[in-house]
């Protein structure tokens, strides 16, 4: 008897999987507040340098800054220069300061802004770019506060994946949420750039917990028939997470408080996780019989069904145990060690940094849609839900590999649509930008269920830390691709639709999991290969030993 089977007899869907689906709700949401932050909290405001005697104003006062700040080549003022000495406008006489009479001939000399800069804050009271002047030839320090966090992501990635398969997947989801409210509320409280850039990559590898934690819960307690309903709905929560975060940014303008807002929900989320439950196949793969029968018999009881001592006696469950305790402890080279689990390591590692290379291109550049940056973010929650109502139907009828490939290629037609259209089409413009978040955010729903369907128990977490590694190694690049844009404009767009139309190809060479039930052991994908490689009609009797009767 396998899990699967015990699984029907206490109940693969009912009251006590849409419980722990709605209590791992809250990582959901609080996943996208704190990894699309930075659109509100690192914001960079309209600024230019600021002069003597003058206020923040940007409303009046035009002819008289002409003389202080040199014009861009479209005609704009200069944000980051100011002239050496002001240059006297039209009918303009300027006070306090005289001009050079050696700059009335040729170029006037300009120099970077002396005295600072002023900020137009009629949309943002405070983010880290004021309070740290992230502006101008220190743009880059904006960026790296990103890069740094999903490097945070990245490094956590690993470690949660491996800990959880050793340890557990709900003591794990402890150590997420603690961590993260820990150095959440750290991060608002920093005096300095450098205590902000330190507790925000620690904060970003806290919550890599939630990433591979969470869907784990969920899937390894569902039956095969309810994953994908249960998978999309789930997901569905990021969706609620990034319109509220264009509601709790558009209410909260100072970026510390902000930052203390969508942090203090970790509170609330580790009182609900007194009622989550580990999960029964890990604990059958690490010989602890009788903690998964507490947990089955848990399941069998919400879920009104009817079961016997036999059917789950120690001696039954110790039987199941003794044929899923296969892996000890498990390590990342195990993932490359048979030749079907490495085929799937690589392409899952290329699919998922593709995923999110894209989707935080896309999602992190909030400007030129013509909108402001609230109502941009809610347009880009408000159009991920009909996209994961589409993918729940694409995964059913089509399977996971086509859908998987599909929403990569819809993104990458999108992008590279965007640069055939000039400036005067606005509307299509947006309208594809909007499509191609769409794209991008089925294509982050499917890779979670379809990677989560390939790997084994006993090696699930790990093969998700694996994953989620390079797909945050995508997500901390992708803020920086943005700077492409002073080598060539469209450079930055035709790199995210490049990476996403690879990640596309590679997705078609995975095996498809539409129905198939999740395996245990490594032996099961391996398995898979042979039947795979050899159909299941007229196997030669040579290749039959490679075969387990119970997957027929």
């Amino acid at each position: 008897m396998g899990f699967e089977k015990l699984l029907d007899q206490v109940g693969g869907f009912g009251l006590f999987q849409v419980r722990n689906v709605f209590l791992l709700a809250l990582p959901r949401l609080i996943m996208p507040m704190q990894f699309l932050l930075p659109i509100f909290m690192a914001a960079v405001p309209a600024h230019r340098c600021a002069l003597p005697g003058t206020s923040a104003n940007f409303s009046h006062q035009d002819a008289w800054l002409e003389g202080y700040l040199p014009q861009e080549p479209d005609g704009t003022l200069s944000s980051c220069l100011r002239f050496t000495h002001p240059q006297a406008p039209h009918n303009t006489t300027l006070q306090g300061e005289g001009q050079s009479p050696g700059e009335l001939q040729g170029e006037p000399s300009t120099v970077p802004c002396p005295q600072g800069w002023e900020y137009d804050r009629s949309e943002f009271s405070s983010t880290i770019t004021t309070e740290w002047d992230l502006v101008c030839e220190r743009r880059g320090l904006n960026r790296i506060t990103s890069t740094l966090f999903f490097a945070g992501v990245l490094v956590g990635a690993v470690a949660f994946g491996y800990l959880s398969d050793r340890f557990g997947r709900r003591r794990l989801l402890l150590v997420s949420y603690v961590g993260t409210l820990v150095m959440g509320l750290a991060s608002a409280a920093s005096v300095s750039y450098v205590m902000f850039v330190i507790t925000r990559t620690l904060t970003g590898a806290a919550l890599s917990g939630f990433t591979i934690i969470v869907i784990t819960l969920e899937m390894e307690w569902l039956d095969v028939e309810h994953r994908t309903v249960a998978g999309v709905l789930s997901s569905s929560f990021w969706s609620g997470g990034v319109m509220l975060l264009a509601l709790v940014g558009y209410l909260i303008r100072d970026w510390r408080w902000l930052l203390v807002a969508v942090t203090l929900p970790c509170v609330p989320g580790i009182v609900c996780l007194w009622w989550v439950p580990e999960s029964a196949r890990w604990l059958l793969t690490q010989g602890r019989v009788e903690e998964a029968r507490r947990y089955l018999l848990c399941c069998a009881k919400l879920n009104g069904r009817p079961v016997g001592e036999d059917s789950l006696s120690l001696e039954t469950l110790s039987k199941v145990a003794a044929g899923e305790k296969v892996v000890r402890r498990p390590s990342y080279l195990d993932l490359l060690r048979t030749p079907r689990l490495r085929h799937i390591s690589l392409c899952c590692v290329v699919v998922w940094f593709a995923v999110n290379f894209a989707y935080y291109g896309l999602t992190l550049n909030v400007s030129g849609l013509g909108l402001n940056v609230y109502l941009t973010q809610l347009l880009f929650g408000a159009v991920e839900l009909p996209a994961k109502l589409l993918v729940y139907l694409s995964v059913r009828y089509a399977g996971r590999r086509l859908t998987q490939a599909g929403t990569l290629l819809g993104t990458a037609l999108t992008l590279g649509g965007r640069l055939l259209l000039s400036s005067e089409m606005a509307s299509w413009s947006t309208a594809l930008e909007v499509i191609g978040k769409g794209c991008s955010e089925s294509s982050f729903t499917t890779v979670y269920l379809f990677t989560t369907e390939l790997y084994p128990t006993v090696l699930r977490q790990t093969g998700l830390g694996l994953t989620a590694l390079m797909g945050r190694l995508g997500g901390s690049l992708a803020p920086l691709a943005t700077l492409l844009d002073g080598v060539w404009l469209p450079l930055p767009k035709l790199t995210y639709g490049g990476i996403a139309l690879l990640g596309a190809c590679t997705a078609l060479l995975l095996p498809e999991t539409r129905r198939a039930q999740l395996p245990e052991t490594i032996q099961d994908v391996e398995r898979k290969r042979c039947l795979s490689k050899w159909g299941l009609v007229r196997v030669p009797q040579h290749r039959r030993q490679c075969l387990d009767e119970d997957s027929w």
